[in-house]
């Protein structure tokens, strides 16, 4: 906790006195452009990845960067995104997922959630993702590859879920809202987006028909997928 404090101390000495002007103009409010799903996992830092400023960035985290379909569940991953896009107009959605994922890793192996109630409760919104794996993947048995296909499963997954909010139907409808899956590998700062139109993730920045990197992870496994977003 020392630290924490620390860390408050030197904002406010060394970081606020040369971002004043921009906080006293985020008090009349915000307008951030995209809503960013990601997991509540302490190595991912959505602002650090974005290079984006305060007010810039909308966030929602939660473990495994999930989004249960409307209806599911009471919770604020709802009332987050149905505020993101009816209130503050964002006009992009990006789900990110990452390398080494603990709560997609418990998905694939039930037993690391054993005497966690909270969290296999939590993960039960996860069923699409681990029958994927179970019926598309049977043949991928190396634990990494598994782990890798999963991650960037799940990532589609939520943006599937999202379509079922009617907040987000409805901007989709007038096309004032795009749906974006990313993966972020933060051991080596890469970015995998998908391309719905190869079905598949490709390095950020890389024409998605090049092969993914690090093929023998899994990367280029994902099965062509269909999907109503659209994704630039």
């Amino acid at each position: 906790m020392h630290n924490l404090v620390n860390g408050v101390h030197r904002f406010q000495k060394r970081v606020f006195p040369g971002q004043q002007k921009l906080f006293e103009k985020l008090a009349d409010g915000q307008t951030p452009s995209a809503l960013f799903i990601t997991c509540a996992d302490s190595r991912i830092n959505p602002t650090a990845l974005t290079q984006t400023e305060p007010g810039e960035l909308f966030i929602l985290r939660n473990a495994g960067a999930m989004v249960p379909p409307y209806g599911a569940v009471q919770g604020g991953e709802a009332a987050t995104v149905e505020y993101a896009i009816s209130v503050l107009k964002v006009q992009d959605i990006i789900v990110c997922g990452h390398s080494h994922c603990g709560a997609v890793s418990a998905l694939l192996n039930p037993a690391a959630a054993e005497g966690l109630s909270a969290v296999k409760q939590w993960l039960a919104h996860a069923e699409s993702t681990r029958r994927i794996l179970a019926e598309n993947y049977a043949e991928l048995t190396d634990p990494e590859q598994r782990l890798n296909v999963a991650i960037q499963e799940h990532a589609l997954v939520q943006l599937e879920n999202l379509q079922t909010h009617p907040s987000v139907l409805a901007a989709l409808s007038r096309d004032a809202l795009r749906l974006h899956a990313w993966v972020y590998r933060f051991e080596t700062g890469e970015v995998f987006a998908f391309h719905p139109e190869k079905g598949r993730f490709a390095l950020m920045g890389k024409p998605a028909a090049q092969k993914s990197a690090r093929k023998s992870s899994g990367d280029s496994a994902i099965r062509k997928r269909r999907h109503a977003a659209v994704i630039a």
